[in-house]
């Protein structure tokens, strides 16, 4: 749905994956949920998300692998970390890895809410940041490259957002 935060939520815990994906449809974000690690890479390799909401304790791939992989492949994808098994140990290893927030399970929702929040506005940030410098090296290539010079430069920034 255009105009909607794509959101993907990844716990295997389903009762709990299932009632907080339904609380956030209800505030407008586009959900999509995964009970493990390799379905959510899956899932983010398969369509765009703006925000990824990630438990750390799963079997078989861990949050912490998963936060790795999904850091690594999608580069505007904010996470954060919701866990019940938290620790200051992980908690600095998950921002080590990209984390923007780690969160306690139980969680408030409105805390959840505004951290999301605050992430979606750090994307946005980096996004625009990142057009801006773009829109810069085009501007100047435009004022001293031939035609096939420009299409090459924006064939070359084109394969850097991929």
């Amino acid at each position: 749905m255009p105009g909607k935060i794509k959101l993907l939520i990844i716990d295997d815990e389903v009762k709990f994956l299932d009632s907080i994906a339904k609380r956030l449809e209800l505030r407008d974000f586009d959900v999509t949920k995964a009970t493990n690690g390799q379905e959510a890479i899956e899932a983010a390799r398969a369509g765009r998300f703006d925000l990824a909401l990630l438990d750390l304790k799963m079997p078989g791939m861990d949050g912490q692998q998963v936060l790795g992989i999904l850091k690594k492949e999608h580069k505007f994808l904010e996470v954060i970390i919701l866990t019940g098994h938290g620790s200051v140990n992980s908690a600095v290893e998950c921002t080590k890895l990209g984390a923007f927030s780690y969160l306690p399970k139980p969680y408030e929702f409105e805390s959840l809410l505004q951290t999301l929040k605050d992430a979606y506005e750090a994307r946005l940030k980096k996004k625009f940041e990142l057009d801006q410098a773009r829109m810069e090296k085009l501007s100047k290539l435009a004022t001293g490259s031939s035609p096939l010079g420009i299409l090459r430069a924006m064939q070359e920034l084109d394969d850097e957002e991929k």
